[in-house]
């Protein structure tokens, strides 16, 4: 196949971007900046073209997101959720139930603000329940065995990695992947739509996971006193509700609401009734998030004296622009590639290193999250999602599939990555606290990357029925 002199510029640029990518050699969102200046360089196409998925409408999803999740962290309510999870009673001092309460903490919080956040922050908490575990045990003289540790930090990482799958906005690679099916694949899935599919996903994993890791690292003992006094304690030194967290509490369940409202109504009156298409015109995912988020600089916050402040200060705020840049280069090489035709030609050239003979959907789609997962493992989620899924896309059209399961599934299988620490950064943080052997890592997170692969495939197998029919 022929390439056009644009897709022969961008060809060598592409291939730049992902070697600096999977090497990390500059940071990822210099990367992209890189690839999208070049392309303009290049001629590949105009300036203004290039850099038009910069200001793309999930761009402002993503940044609404990223204040709303500021002002949880900001305000504790992420702790809040914590403790008020572990001091359940059904969970007590039984390490399986502890585990699994890690495990529902985890993803709850990981659904709505960076994964990176809620390992961090779980980190501190279960270092705390481990301190007041060991204190207790020598006293009664029953310590749980090491690799009990070994099991809730992997539990936090994983959970945390899993939880990010539940929502659009619970993880950047959703975004990535959600633009390019709707810019390439022609559909447009919904907040409402993408939950229906990924909270299942979440609680099948996680619920192997736990399983997973109670099997590979028993504590060796029935009770672990010590956990409820300290996450009574933990709980009792929160307080009452704060001015401040009522109202982030106030402006989430308002952008929560707004988010999840089309969908209902869409299910409620059918896609042709006026209200729906007012509301899929008016109130997008990204414009709810930023009406939810300027909500947090309008609702009171504490109180001081001389006069009050409010739920959320922009002076004081952090947001992840290097994500909201790699997100847009990502997303201008990924529509150049189509623009150009570099992307069919891609998906050609595999077809024809392929024995001849029919790919099914099912094949592509199994191939798209074992290729994701792959890939994940040596490099950033973000970047796996940027990298496999328009060569997905691409590859479905060459075989004659209809590209979203594909798609769908190498956007879920890019936050798969278990095996290594280097594979999320929430690997990192609890491989860092010098209780994980590496080995216990790749064995179990191994186990869970194959699971999580098969549960993948067979749920966007029957999403892609969901929207394209059997």
């Amino acid at each position: 196949m022929d390439l056009t002199p644009e897709a022969q510029a961008l060809a060598p640029i592409l291939i730049l971007v992902i070697v600096l990518w999977v090497t990390e050699a500059l940071p990822l969102a210099v990367t992209a900046l890189l690839g999208a200046v070049a392309c303009v360089l290049a001629g590949v196409a105009p300036a203004k073209e290039v850099f038009r998925p910069f200001a793309d409408p999930l761009i402002f999803l993503f940044i609404g997101s990223f204040l709303i999740a500021e002002a949880i962290k900001q305000h504790g309510l992420d702790r809040r959720l914590a403790y008020g999870v572990l001091s359940v009673p059904w969970v007590g001092e039984r390490p399986p139930r502890i585990l699994a309460a890690v495990a529902v903490v985890s993803v709850l919080i990981s659904a709505f603000i960076s994964n990176t956040c809620t390992a961090a922050m779980m980190m501190a908490i279960v270092t705390g329940i481990l301190g007041a575990v060991e204190a207790s045990s020598l006293r009664s003289g029953r310590p749980p065995a090491p690799a009990f540790a070994t099991s809730l930090f992997l539990c936090v990482a994983f959970a945390a990695s899993i939880g990010g799958l539940a929502t659009p906005i619970g993880t950047p690679p959703n975004l990535i992947g959600l633009a390019f099916i709707r810019d390439q694949a022609g559909v447009h899935v919904s907040f409402l739509g993408w939950c229906m599919i990924g909270v299942p996903v979440v609680a099948v994993m996680t619920t192997f996971a736990v399983f997973v890791l109670g099997r590979l690292f028993p504590p060796g003992i029935d009770r672990l006193d010590g956990v409820g006094a300290f996450v009574a304690a933990e709980r009792g030194r929160l307080g009452p509700w704060t001015v401040g967290q009522k109202s982030v509490a106030a402006a989430f369940g308002i952008t929560v609401a707004l988010w999840v409202l089309p969908g209902l109504i869409l299910i409620a009156l059918g896609a042709e009734h006026p209200v729906c298409q007012w509301l899929a015109k008016r109130l997008p995912e990204g414009v709810a998030a930023l009406i939810g988020a300027i909500l947090l600089f309008l609702l009171p916050g504490e109180t001081r004296a001389g006069g009050g402040r409010r739920a959320l200060v922009w002076r004081e705020t952090r947001i992840d622009w290097d994500i909201v840049l790699l997100y847009g280069g990502g997303m201008a090489l990924g529509e150049l590639c189509f623009s150009t035709g570099l992307a069919a030609a891609i998906g050609t050239s595999i077809t024809g290193w392929i024995p001849a003979g029919d790919w099914s959907s099912t094949v592509l789609v199994a191939v798209a999250a074992v290729v994701a997962v792959i890939t994940s493992e040596f490099t950033s989620n973000t970047a796996s999602a940027n990298m496999v899924v328009p060569v997905v896309i691409a590859l479905a059209r060459a075989t004659g599939n209809d590209p979203l399961a594909a798609a769908l599934a190498a956007t879920f299988a890019a936050s798969l990555g278990f095996m290594m620490p280097v594979s999320t950064p929430c690997n990192a943080i609890v491989y860092g606290s010098g209780r994980i052997p590496l080995r216990s890592m790749m064995a179990s997170g191994a186990i869970i990357d194959v699971a999580g692969t098969l549960v993948v495939t067979a749920a966007m197998l029957w999403a892609g029925r969901l929207w394209i029919g059997p």
